[in-house]
C-alpha cells in the first residue's frame, strides 16, 4: 500500500487508501510520510488516540521532529504536525505551507470544517499532496469524496487480514426474534441518524430478555460491546443484563471524559463484562479483549456495520492479557444489517489475493459517460466520476457507482479462501517430529514457533538469542498464531536470515549437529554414506526446541 500510494501521489498529487481495522493504518501512513518527506500535516479527529499515533509515527520516523496542534498545545514547528481537526479549523489563518497533508478517517473530509482546512492548505501551497486513509469511504448520506481524490491507490480488506492471521474470524448469527418484517419496513434516514423507530420495535422488556438469553447461549463470558439504537434503549438493555447478574455499563456522548476512561478501563480489565453505547465506540476505539459484538440497530449503509464489527476482530497480546484466549468474534445481529449487506467487506474480492506489490495494480476507470461494459447509470442513478481505481472494486469508493452487468445483478456468495502463510513467509517453517502441532522457524538472532496440545487452541512463542525469557506472542487459532510468530521473526531477524531459499538450508546436517542431536536424546543412526534425515536448518530448529523445551512446556501449561 505504501509503495502504490507513493506512486499515486507523484502521478496525481492525491490518493485514497482503504485499510480495514487491524491493517496498521497509522504505521502505513507514517511510512508513507517518511517516503514522501517535506513538511507534513496529519489531521486527526479523536483526541484520545493522538498521543498513541504520535508514538507510532516516531517509531517509524525516529529522525523527524514532531509537534502537536490541539486545544492545549499549538505548535507548527514540527517536520510533522499532528493536529486535531476541531482545533485546526478555527486557526486556519495561522496555518503555514505544508508539502503533504494526511487525513485519517478521511470519509469525514466532506464536512465544512475539513473543507476549510484542506482548501486553506492548498492556497498556502498549490503543489501540496493529499493522502486520505479510511476503512470505509462510503458515506450513508451518499456525499462523494471525488472533490479531493481522483484515484484509489490500494485496499486491504477485513477478509485478507483474517486470512493472513492479523484479525480473528467473525462468527455471525442473524437472530430473528419475530420482528424482522417490522424492521424491514423502517427506512433508516442515515448511518447515525434518528433510530427511534428501531427502538420502538426492539426496546421491549421481553425482547431485551431474549437478547440476554441469546447472548448467554452463544457468547456468555465474552467481553461484549453492544450498539443500541437510542440512549434509552442502551439503558434498558443494560438493565436486562444486570438483572441476570451480568455486570454491564452504558457510555454515551454525554459521559464525562474521566468517567468514560474509567468505564472503558474496567471493561479492558474484564471487571465489566458488557458495555452498551449508541455511536460512541463505532470509530477509533480499539480493544483486544472484546470478542462479541451485539447489533441492536439498523445500518442503512455498510460502513457503520464494518466499523462496529471491527471493534471485536483484533487479536490479543497474551503478555498484556494473561489467560485470555481469543480465536474468533461472535457477532449477534438482532436487526437486519448483515442480512442486507451480506458480508463485512468494504468492497468485492474478500476471497481474492491482491496483485503482487512489484507490479502496478490492475486499474479501471469509473465511467462518467455511457458505457458498453457496465449498466449506466447504475441502479441507484449514479453516473460515475472518472476516477482511477483498482480493478477488483464492484463499487467506486469515491462516488458509489456500481460496476454491474445484467447477469451480475443476482448476489453471489463470497467464500473467504485461507491464504497460505507458510508459502508467503520469508522464513522456512519446519514440522517438528512430523507433527503439525509443533512448528518452528529460526534465524540468526531469534526463533519462533506455534504449538498446540489439542489441535484447536494454538500458542505462538518467540525468543531472542541474547535474551533469556520466551515471549508468549498469541493464544488463539492456528492462522492467527502463525501470523504472530512470523511477525516476531520479521521484526527481529536480519534481511539475510529472512530468505527461505538460502542454499545451506537444504544441505545435510553437519557431524557436529548430528552429535548434538544425539546428546539431546534424538535417535540419529550413524550413516557411513553421509546422508541424514536432517538438514542444517531442520537440525537447528530441533536443537532450538530441545534447548527451550522446558520453557515451551511451561508456557503451554504441560
Amino acid at each position: 500500500m505504501v509503495e502504490r500510494a507513493q506512486k499515486a501521489l507523484k502521478k496525481h498529487g492525491n490518493t485514497l487508501c482503504m485499510a480495514a481495522t487491524g491493517a496498521g493504518k497509522t504505521i502505513i501512513l507514517s511510512a508513507l510520510a517518511g517516503k514522501i518527506g517535506g513538511k507534513t500535516l496529519i489531521i486527526q479527529h479523536r483526541q484520545e488516540l493522538i498521543q498513541q499515533n504520535i508514538g507510532k509515527f516516531q517509531q517509524v520516523n525516529p529522525a523527524w521532529h514532531l509537534s502537536l496542534f490541539d486545544a492545549s498545545t499549538k505548535s507548527w514547528n514540527g517536520d510533522a504536525v499532528f493536529a486535531m481537526q476541531q482545533t485546526l479549523c478555527r486557526h486556519t489563518d495561522d496555518m503555514p505551507a505544508f508539502d503533504h497533508v494526511i487525513t485519517d478517517e478521511v470519509h469525514h473530509i466532506v464536512s465544512p470544517t475539513y473543507r476549510r482546512i484542506i482548501d486553506t492548505a492548498k492556497k498556502r501551497n498549490p503543489r501540496m499532496m493529499l493522502s486520505g486513509f479510511t476503512a470505509t469511504p462510503e458515506r450513508a448520506d451518499r456525499k462523494t469524496l471525488r472533490a479531493y481524490f481522483d484515484n484509489v491507490a490500494d485496499r486491504i480488506t477485513i477478509g485478507e487480514l483474517v486470512a493472513l492471521g492479523f484479525l480473528v474470524p467473525p462468527k455471525a448469527f442473524i437472530v430473528d426474534i419475530g420482528v424482522r418484517e417490522r424492521l424491514d419496513a423502517i427506512k433508516v434516514p442515515s448511518a447515525f441518524g434518528d433510530q427511534s423507530e428501531v427502538a420502538d420495535v426492539l426496546n421491549t422488556v421481553p425482547i431485551n430478555q431474549e437478547i440476554v438469553r441469546h447472548w448467554t447461549e452463544k457468547a456468555e463470558g465474552r467481553q461484549t460491546i453492544v450498539f443500541c439504537s437510542t440512549v434509552k434503549h442502551a439503558y434498558d438493555v443494560c438493565k436486562a443484563f444486570t438483572e441476570k447478574n451480568i455486570r454491564a455499563e452504558v457510555v454515551t456522548g454525554e459521559t464525562p471524559d474521566d468517567e468514560r476512561r474509567a468505564l472503558l478501563a474496567r471493561f479492558d480489565r474484564r471487571i465489566t463484562r458488557v458495555v452498551l453505547n449508541v455511536a460512541v465506540l463505532t470509530e477509533g476505539y480499539d480493544n483486544q479483549v472484546c470478542s462479541c459484538i451485539i447489533l441492536l440497530r439498523q445500518c442503512s449503509s455498510k460502513s457503520p456495520l464494518i466499523q462496529m464489527a471491527g471493534r471485536g476482530l483484533r487479536t490479543v497480546d497474551p503478555e498484556r492479557y494473561p489467560g485470555v484466549v481469543k480465536k474468533d468474534c461472535v457477532i449477534l445481529d438482532f436487526g437486519t444489517s448483515i442480512l442486507i449487506h451480506g458480508d463485512l467487506d468494504a468492497g468485492d474480492g474478500m476471497h481474492k489475493e491482491r496483485p503482487k506489490i512489484e507490479g502496478e495494480a490492475a486499474e479501471k476507470t469509473c465511467p462518467s459517460e455511457p458505457s458498453d461494459v457496465y449498466i449506466w447509470p447504475d441502479r441507484d442513478g449514479n453516473i460515475g466520476c472518472g476516477a482511477r481505481i483498482p480493478a477488483g472494486f464492484k463499487t467506486c469508493p469515491l462516488c458509489s457507482f456500481r460496476f454491474e452487468k445484467e447477469k451480475e445483478l443476482a448476489p453471489e456468495e463470497v467464500n473467504m479462501m485461507e491464504f497460505s502463510l507458510i508459502n508467503k513467509s520469508p522464513f522456512r517453517w519446519v514440522n517438528l517430529f512430523d507433527s503439525e502441532n509443533l512448528m518452528m522457524a529460526t534465524g540468526f538472532s531469534a526463533w519462533a514457533g506455534i504449538f498446540s496440545t489439542d489441535g484447536e487452541t494454538w500458542t505462538a512463542l518467540g525468543k531472542l538469542a541474547l535474551e533469556k525469557p520466551v515471549h508468549k506472542l498469541a493464544v488463539t487459532g492456528r492462522i492467527q498464531a502463525l501470523a504472530a510468530a512470523d511477525d516476531f521473526l520479521r521484526r527481529h531477524e536480519t534481511e539475510d536470515a529472512a530468505k527461505k531459499g538460502r542454499g545451506w538450508l537444504n544441505q545435510p546436517a553437519t557431524a557436529k549437529q548430528l552429535g548434538l542431536l544425539r546428546s539431546l536424546g534424538y535417535d540419529v543412526p550413524a550413516d557411513p554414506l553421509g546422508q541424514s534425515p536432517y538438514t542444517k536448518y531442520s537440525a537447528s530448529c530441533h536443537s532450538a526446541f530441545s534447548f527451550n523445551r522446558h520453557s515451551i512446556e511451561r508456557a503451554l501449561g504441560v
